[in-house]
C-alpha cells in the first residue's frame, strides 16, 4: 500500500512541476502599487460595516425560527 501511494505521489509531483509556471516579478513603482491599493478599497471607507455583517449573518441562516428543532413527535 505504501509503495503504491509513493508512486502516485511521485507522479503527482512530476505533473505539478511540468504544469507550474514561473512567477514574474512585480515591476511597478511604489506609487503605482499604492494607487492600485487605493483603487481596490471599498468606496464606503469602512471595511467592517455593521449592515453588511448583519445581512451576511442572516443570509447564512444564523438564527433559526423558534420551534423548528427536532422534537419528538407525539400522537394527538
Amino acid at each position: 500500500m505504501d509503495k503504491r501511494l509513493a508512486k502516485r505521489h511521485k507522479r503527482a509531483v512530476a505533473r505539478a512541476k511540468i504544469n507550474s509556471k514561473e512567477t514574474e516579478p512585480d515591476v511597478r513603482t511604489a506609487e503605482q502599487i499604492q494607487a492600485a491599493r487605493d483603487a481596490s478599497r471599498p468606496a464606503g471607507g469602512q471595511v467592517g460595516d455593521v449592515n453588511v455583517r448583519g445581512s451576511a449573518a442572516s443570509f447564512r441562516g444564523g438564527g433559526k425560527a423558534p420551534g423548528t428543532g427536532s422534537a419528538a413527535k407525539t400522537d394527538a
